[in-house]
């Protein structure tokens, strides 16, 4: 015979069971966000298909959605990193579907362009650049940063904005400043492609023999924001300009697609530049076109001041 101490343990035991189930379910019911998920679906949710349903609904509002507590993929609390959940209903039951956040899409993007261009080799400093540590000792820096927020307040993918042709001597923080801009927009959940054109250059040419040269100049054409740094660097061809830069340029022009580039040339020291060939081959009409392309998608802004390069290596 069992104990009377026993069976009140028992029913202790059970009440409080009780009691929390109670307060988690009221808890579940209390979420917005599940209240609204039901009132959606007012004519096939039932009391029964809520009880059934409840570690599902529970698992669901212990989650974070629309990374509203992250502030990057790395900060991702959820159960499975880099996706969110929501509610759908799945044979009679209330069921958790997980999908892609903004951060994971952001990085599976990036990872998509690094596997098919090799070449970023971007340093270090500066895909951690950020605006508020450019440096800003001359008029033209000042100038630079001004429009550079400028065009990040105001972009919106759906009205074009033109880019920059950020252009001056060697050192002065013309790559940083792209890099910042990268940045800057990252933070804001907004794609952007940055390469350095030469290794670019080199790269397109390797992928003729691995037959990915065209999906490489989609990815390009396609970028929300594309970043070319340092052209003019590069050893011209006829087809490293009428056959990557141009139709580049061309299409991101007519979708009106925004695009940035820096070089030690000004645009008339550019044109000069694309209009010889490796060969010594003269063409100016093809040279003037990349030019035209080039002021329809970025304004030109110098930038001048000390060589910043330089003086560190100088330290």
């Amino acid at each position: 015979m069992e104990k009377i101490g026993d069976t009140l343990k028992k029913l202790g035991e059970r009440s409080s069971f009780l009691d929390r189930y109670e307060k988690m379910r009221k808890e579940i019911l209390d979420n917005p966000e599940v209240r609204r998920f039901i009132e959606e679906n007012r004519g096939e949710v039932t009391r029964t298909m809520i009880d059934n349903s409840l570690v599902k609904l529970y698992e669901f509002i212990s989650q974070s959605k629309n990374c509203a507590n992250c502030t990057c993929l790395g900060e991702c609390k959820n159960i499975i990193p880099g996706f969110e959940p929501e509610l759908v209903i799945n044979r009679n039951v209330i069921d958790v579907h997980y999908v892609p956040c903004k951060f994971k899409v952001m990085e599976d993007e990036k990872k998509k362009a690094e596997r098919l261009i090799q070449c970023l080799h971007m340093p270090k400093e500066i895909l951690q650049a950020s605006m508020s540590d450019v440096l800003i000792d001359s008029p033209s820096r000042l100038k630079a940063v001004q429009r550079a927020e400028q065009f990040i307040e105001k972009y919106n993918k759906d009205n074009f904005q033109r880019g920059f042709y950020f252009y001056g001597p060697f050192g002065t923080g013309k790559t940083y400043l792209l890099g910042a801009i990268a940045n800057e927009l990252a933070r804001r959940k907004i794609p952007s492609l940055i390469v350095y054109v030469p290794e670019l250059i080199r790269e397109m040419k390797q992928s003729i023999n691995d037959h990915t040269l065209n999906d490489k100049l989609q990815m390009l054409k396609n970028a929300p924001i594309l970043m070319f740094d340092d052209i003019g660097a590069e050893a011209v061809s006829s087809w490293v300009r009428d056959e990557v830069l141009s139709p580049i340029l061309q299409y991101r022009m007519l979708e009106k697609l925004p695009t940035f580039f820096t070089s030690n040339f000004d645009l008339q020291a550019l044109l000069h530049h694309l209009t010889y060939s490796q060969r010594g081959e003269e063409e100016k009409l093809k040279a003037g076109r990349i030019i035209e392309r080039i002021q329809y998608l970025a304004d030109p802004i110098k930038i001048d001041g000390k060589n910043k390069r330089f003086e560190s290596e100088e330290q």
